[in-house]
């Protein structure tokens, strides 16, 4: 019986032990970001890289690359390889798709301003149906402008979160510098001047324009 009683005295005084040695974590503690590498990470000054080679590099490579929208889109038709190449960019053994950029120049025939990830309908060629979607955000969808630039490579970062938060601050600075003063009231009717970037369209789909520059006249 006292062998029994001393068993279970040293299974308990065990016990006290191993909890002596836990921590406890407050719930709140636990569901912090692990590290940088989380997506919830600090942007690592890709703002401001923006930022710094939007005028410099950006634009004067867009505007050297880009071609009138209907030659890019003659061109796709023909050969879309051959279009990526002359108008766009991707990046080597990469499974994305060519992302082109055009000039685009056409009446507004539809606009949705309602949603955050706002859009207009573009008509190039004056039969009045839509040749293109032009995002005027808040919300930007796809990582377009970065994708088209062939001195961004997925290489020169640490990661793909990196990557991705790259890609996110080109449209972060669009928004702030370009979209901001875009007017929204009345937009059908009115010309839209735009030079774009966008992923080659998928079959029949209108091509999803991001634009770098965007003017609406009356």
């Amino acid at each position: 019986m006292m062998m029994v009683t001393m068993t279970r005295l040293l299974a308990v005084l065990l016990a006290c032990l191993v909890l002596a040695g836990c921590k406890f974590v407050p719930t709140a503690e636990k569901h912090k970001p692990a590290s940088n590498n989380s997506a919830e990470a600090p942007d690592k000054g890709f703002d401001s890289k923006v930022a710094g080679m939007w005028e410099t590099k950006v634009l004067p490579y867009a505007k050297a690359k880009a071609g009138p929208f209907a030659d890019v889109t003659a061109a796709i038709t023909a050969n879309a390889h051959a279009a990526g190449a002359k108008y766009g960019f991707k990046e080597k053994g990469g499974s994305a798709p060519w992302t082109l950029l055009s000039t685009i120049s056409g009446k507004i025939v539809a606009a949705n301003t309602q949603s955050r990830a706002a859009l207009i309908d573009v008509d190039t060629n004056g039969d009045g149906t839509a040749d293109a979607q032009v995002q005027i955000g808040p919300v930007i969808r796809g990582t377009a402008i970065r994708d088209s630039l062939d001195f961004v490579n997925f290489n020169d970062f640490t990661n793909q979160i990196d990557f991705a938060q790259f890609g996110k601050a080109f449209n972060t600075h669009l928004n702030a510098k370009v979209l901001n003063t875009l007017p929204r009231e009345n937009l059908v009717g009115k010309q839209a001047q735009v030079l774009g970037a966008f992923p080659l369209p998928a079959g029949a789909a209108l091509p999803l324009v991001t634009p770098l520059m965007i003017e609406v006249t009356p």
